[in-house]
């Protein structure tokens, strides 16, 4: 894998600049539209997803990444239950509850994988230094 140089070019931070427009764009539309505190709060925790991979990546050092990577996981979770809550009380249907829902799985699953990455290449570079 070469050294990536910017978090602009991560694949899993621009899936989830994707996803986060997706939710600005599903936050304009119907009901989700004038409830403006559950609007706010699925626009944030949307947000942070991609936020918290760059905020990471900008310390320059993998255990910090992983760190910020945990809460990028983290806010994917928050966003599935906000998303599932927002569909039970109509706020989205249920074509774009399912597509939120895949693409949160399919974030959360590459987070995990770039976390064990990460984390084996940590594992590796302390086992290199003790010999």
């Amino acid at each position: 894998m070469s050294k990536i140089e910017r978090f602009e070019d991560l694949d899993i931070w621009k899936k989830a600049v994707e996803f986060a427009v997706f939710v600005f764009q599903l936050s304009d539309k119907g009901l989700l539209a004038t409830d403006f505190k559950s609007r706010g709060q699925f626009i944030d925790a949307g947000f942070s997803i991609s936020n918290n991979i760059a905020e990471g990546f900008e310390y320059n050092s993998n255990p910090s990444f992983i760190r910020y990577l945990r809460y990028a996981k983290g806010s994917a979770g928050e966003v599935r239950s906000q998303a599932y809550v927002l569909y039970k009380v109509n706020r989205i249907d249920e074509t774009e509850y399912k597509k939120l829902y895949h693409d949160l799985v399919e974030i959360s699953k590459e987070i995990k994988g770039f976390m064990k990455y990460l984390q084996d290449f940590e594992k590796a570079k302390k086992n290199q230094k003790g010999k």
